[in-house]
């Protein structure tokens, strides 16, 4: 089954590498249309996962619906190679400025985008009927998850660095094809040979807590706080990787293999989260507090990325001209990257299963459970791709946005510990009467709020603007030399001399 997953994930990114260069050719790269692909990638992955469970039955086969939807990617990735320059003679066409030419890009991206995205969307749910609402089930679905992603990291490195670079959009379009087809085919054959497994029920579900969720009734409101949770920790992981992808890209360059590492980077940190939050979830008493205690790690994770980018990797003794080779160059990129991005991916990646296992419940219908949580975190992607590619960065900069995003994680994280900042009265109570004591903490929960607000504020307030440094010379920071030390940058980044230093001064 992760095997499945692997290819699966795979050919998804190879198609997303491969689509928004073709997009691009076709409506242009800008920050509106970047924002307008992203939105509709995600937005029809997250149809796709809400509508499986209500249009195809739980009686199908999962194996075979599985099968099926691979499939129809594939045959669809084909013809959009074919349907695209009609698309593209309709567009130069019609299009404009102004509002009406950024509905025709949204149409264009649409009409190219959301068939493919709507059956890749509904893979995981239609999977996820294999296994049963069990501490065990639901750890197998974070795997599931786990495996996809890592798929998705080949995906990425092999569409950005072989495909593209060796071949053209159509043979690496074929590979993508190739791997649909045989994810399908091996799919249909376990279906014809293998039976349903019964996940272990041996754990006793009488000793997991009430608001875990799985043998117990999960109140409506104890649900759409944990989707809320998931929510904004899909919106600050996407508005991290647009802040961090701008900065990383003065550091390393604005180019294709730089966007193609970042996404392998922060895919790893998801999938390896992921795998993690799944192992534990099979034995944690209460998964809500640790999805609380994901989102209230990220603060420090986020602060880290934004110290790193900023004063710390720029000045790292490396000379980048010591070395002519791309693959010293890559290297050097992708521990960078990993250094800076990697904890937040990490925790974010463990947030997914940890949701899961907060709100599932013993019998429910695994698929159905898999697209809503699946659902909110896509829903706050898109809202965090959009509002800080188009809104956040353009009017406030790059330093307000990631204090932005510690202010989103130190929401979640109240939100998801708030039944905990209670006392013991309300843990009592939790499940059974989930409104009681809504407003009243306990003196330790008021002493950690108040703990938790004064951290972020601090943290927050040492994230500086981008170093004129960082502008003028990328890379080659330390290679040109300190330019503190000389006197032409007083301790705080900014020129002594009240505007941009001279960088072709050397």
């Amino acid at each position: 089954m992760l095997l499945l997953f692997f290819g699966s994930g795979c050919a998804a990114l190879i198609y997303e590498i491969v689509w928004l260069q073709l997009l691009q050719l076709v409506i242009g790269l800008t920050t509106v249309s970047l924002g307008l692909l992203l939105g509709t990638f995600m937005g029809g992955m997250c149809l796709g996962s809400l509508l499986l469970s209500r249009i195809i039955s739980a009686r199908h086969h999962p194996l075979k619906v599985y099968a099926a939807l691979e499939l129809g990617i594939g045959v669809i990735g084909i013809a959009i190679l074919f349907v695209l320059p009609a698309v593209a003679n309709i567009y130069t066409a019609n299009a404009g400025h102004g509002l009406m030419g950024i509905l025709i890009r949204g149409v264009v991206a649409a009409i190219c985008l959301l068939p493919p995205t709507l059956l890749m969307g509904a893979t995981l749910p239609a999977m996820s009927r294999w296994v049963e609402s069990t501490p065990q089930g639901v750890s197998w679905l974070g795997f599931f998850y786990g495996g996809n992603i890592a798929g998705a990291v080949v995906g990425s490195l092999l569409a950005g660095f072989y495909l593209l670079r060796v071949h053209d959009m159509a043979t690496a379009t074929y590979v993508a094809a190739l791997i649909n087809g045989a994810v399908a085919l091996l799919a249909f054959g376990l279906s014809m040979v293998a039976t349903r497994v019964s996940t272990d029920d041996s754990v006793d579900m009488e000793t997991r807590a009430p608001e875990s969720g799985i043998g117990y009734p999960a109140s409506e409101s104890q649900a759409r706080a944990v989707y809320f949770v998931i929510a904004l920790s899909g919106l600050a992981a996407l508005g991290a990787e647009v802040v961090w992808t701008r900065l990383l890209s003065l550091l390393l360059g604005a180019t294709v293999y730089t966007f193609a590492i970042i996404l392998a980077v922060f895919l790893v940190g998801l999938g390896i989260g992921s795998a993690v939050g799944s192992f534990l979830s099979r034995s944690l008493v209460r998964p809500r507090m640790a999805l609380g205690l994901c989102q209230m790690m990220l603060i420090p994770a986020i602060a880290w990325a934004a110290y790193s980018i900023t004063q710390s990797l720029p000045h790292w003794p490396i000379n980048p001209t010591l070395s002519s080779s791309p693959s010293f160059t890559f290297q050097l990129d992708l521990a960078l990257c990993f250094w800076t991005l990697l904890p937040a991916a990490i925790l974010w990646g463990a947030s997914f299963p940890l949701a899961l296992a907060a709100v599932a419940t013993r019998g429910g219908d695994p698929g159905r459970l898999v697209g809503a949580v699946y659902a909110a975190n896509t829903v706050g992607a898109i809202v965090g791709a959009l509002g800080f590619s188009l809104f956040v960065i353009p009017m406030a900069g790059t330093q307000s946005a990631e204090r932005w995003l510690i202010a989103l994680s130190v929401l979640s994280a109240v939100v998801a510990l708030a039944p905990f900042l209670r006392g013991s009265h309300a843990l009592a109570s939790f499940g059974t009467e989930p409104r009681q004591s809504l407003l009243k903490l306990s003196f330790g929960g008021v002493a950690t709020l108040v703990t938790l607000l004064a951290v972020a504020a601090w943290l927050a307030s040492t994230v500086i603007p981008i170093p004129w440094g960082l502008i003028g010379y990328g890379r080659f920071t330390a290679t040109y030399g300190n330019r503190l030390a000389e006197g032409m940058w007083d301790e705080k980044n900014i020129p002594a001399t009240g505007g941009p230093p001279d960088i072709f001064a050397t």
